[in-house]
């Protein structure tokens, strides 16, 4: 019985602590978003040719390069801003809520979820997910995987620090 007791004893300090290391990780993470960024570049992994693609139910992919990102820690809200881009573009600016994940030996995530101008949850409550590739005080890295013509294709989001 001592025996069952002492296993059980180690199974939940072990679960404790790697859930607290998973916790330390996303906090830093979070930590690192944020402020304000401006997405520098979106590189397209597993796609050739030329093709139009709307991201976030939003826009093509192209507007949101130069747009700009604000993430506040303090109560995980966030907005990103489109600029009209000589036309081809419409101006948009759009809230979010945002978190992060991690847990250990598995990739950290990040993932928001668009709102209203009321914050309320749009496209039916459902949000995005990325890979955090990197996430440091001045260069934000994102990676959303997807398929393409029924092969893996991905979309790698660079952001650089603004603010």
């Amino acid at each position: 019985m001592r025996k069952i007791l002492s296993f059980i004893l180690v199974a939940i300090l072990v679960i404790s602590i790697s859930s607290c290391a998973g916790s330390k990780a996303a906090q830093k993470n979070e930590q690192n978003i944020n402020g304000t960024w401006q997405l520098e570049t979106i590189v397209s992994e597993g796609i050739s040719g030329n093709y139009k693609a709307d991201i976030f139910n939003e826009e093509d992919f192209n507007c949101f390069v130069g747009s700009t990102w604000q993430f506040k820690k303090s109560n995980n809200l966030g907005s990103y801003t489109i600029s009209k881009n000589g036309g081809n573009c419409v101006s948009v600016q759009r809230n979010f809520r945002w978190s992060t994940t991690s847990q250990d030996g598995a990739a950290d995530h990040f993932q928001f979820k668009r709102l209203t101008e009321n914050l309320k949850a749009m496209d039916d409550g459902a949000g995005f997910v990325f890979k955090i590739l990197q996430s440091t005080n001045s260069i934000l890295q994102l990676k959303s995987e997807f398929s393409f013509e029924g092969k893996p294709a991905a979309f790698v989001f660079n952001f650089v620090r603004i603010k």
